[in-house]
């Protein structure tokens, strides 16, 4: 199964969109699933159920931020820069598949199903992380 089949799969468990997308993500960030789940929890709904960004949106750019940071010990350098860069990028690109970040958007155009917004991040991460 595919991280896109399993975010699907989460989903259809439970998970929110943002648990389902940051999970399939967890071998590659070094956390388990369930720290991932947890630190996850309140992006769902558009961030925190009010329909604003897209859980899923979310999601994707707290994992790009998480690959690209070079972490706490190596302060002060950091590695900002490119992480809001990829951090847009891939918003950008969602938006232009989707037609907008904005969960009530999404929804009250049926621009696309939950289970559609976490397939296409998934795989926008993985496009841009090289997998």
């Amino acid at each position: 199964m595919n991280r896109r089949e399993k975010a699907v799969e989460n989903h259809k468990k439970g998970c929110n969109c943002a648990q389902a997308v940051a999970c399939v993500f967890a071998e590659k960030l070094g956390y388990s699933e369930d720290t991932l789940f947890r630190m996850a929890e309140a992006f769902g709904g558009g961030m925190g159920g009010t329909q604003g960004v897209c859980g899923a949106v979310s999601a994707m750019v707290f994992v790009a931020g998480a690959i690209k940071s070079y972490g706490i010990e190596k302060l002060p350098e950091t590695n900002k820069k490119e992480s809001y860069n990829t951090a847009r990028i891939l918003m950008e690109k969602f938006e232009n598949e989707v037609g907008t970040i904005i969960c009530a958007e999404i929804k009250n155009k049926q621009l696309c199903s939950c289970d559609e917004c976490i397939e296409k991040a998934v795989e926008l991460l993985e496009q841009s992380i090289g997998e």
